[in-house]
């Protein structure tokens, strides 16, 4: 049966879908799968391989799972734990040859 129920952290309502929940926008997977439910997430995570299962960011991952499914939280928090921990590898590249721009630092006619 399903219900509604009121977030505890947003105080929105939410129905009692438990794992069915699905997140808002389907978080798409390297191979062109996507993870469209909680629990397509939950199994997504257990079937990794057990030294990356093991890693910190999908352990954080599980945990905001399981949270947003057993507590109704917004699914939000689960996506952006799961985008974090398939992101992890991915370093940010700083680009020297783009213009720093210089917004509000002008000359004032008292400086002059």
């Amino acid at each position: 049966m399903i219900g509604i129920s009121v977030c505890r952290q947003t105080g929105a309502l939410v129905a009692n879908l438990g794992w069915k929940r699905p997140f808002e926008d389907p978080i798409p997977l390297p191979r062109g799968r996507q993870l469209v439910t909680l629990e397509d997430a939950g199994t997504f995570i257990t079937k990794l391989a057990k030294a990356e299962h093991e890693a910190k960011e999908w352990q954080a991952a599980m945990e905001a799972l399981i949270l947003v499914a057993t507590s109704g939280g917004p699914t939000m928090f689960a996506r952006i734990g799961i985008m974090r921990a398939l992101n992890r590898s991915h370093v940010r590249e700083f680009n020297l040859s783009r213009k720093d721009q210089r917004w509000g630092r002008r000359k004032l006619k008292r400086d002059m």
